[in-house]
């Protein structure tokens, strides 16, 4: 890979980390995503980057927990169902928004829950 190519993509990858980091602190923003795109832009950019990442002690764990087993643990599925929820209620009090949009976002969320909580809890190796 050609280096400007190289420096894109990894810039790439510190944006979505940035991103993944934000929604640490923002309730809805996702940050297991973000940090997942980050790792394989690394991984195709810059092997060190992700290595650094997959074995960071906070960030690292779901990472790897989604790698290799599809697992997101129980406090991520309550957290983000909670928080589509909230949002839910949010957008229909806030912006009363036509029955049509919001049983379109429903319906979004919804699916999204439902293959959030299908997903396996990791196993307790910690």
């Amino acid at each position: 890979m050609n280096l400007p190519m190289r420096l894109a993509i990894v810039s790439l990858a510190w944006v979505m980390v940035g991103i993944g980091i934000a929604g640490i602190f923002l309730p809805l923003l996702p940050t297991t995503p973000f940090l997942l795109l980050a790792v394989w832009l690394f991984s195709r950019s810059s092997p060190r980057l992700a290595k650094w990442l997959m074995d960071h002690p906070l960030l690292g764990p779901p990472l790897r927990d989604w790698r290799e087993e599809g697992a997101i643990s129980r406090r991520a599925k309550i957290s983000a169902i909670l928080l589509m929820s909230l949002a839910l209620v949010y957008l229909w009090f806030a912006f009363e928004p036509p029955a049509i949009a919001l049983l379109l976002v429903a319906g979004i969320m919804l699916t999204c829950g439902a293959f959030i909580v299908s997903r396996p809890e990791p196993p307790n190796k910690r």
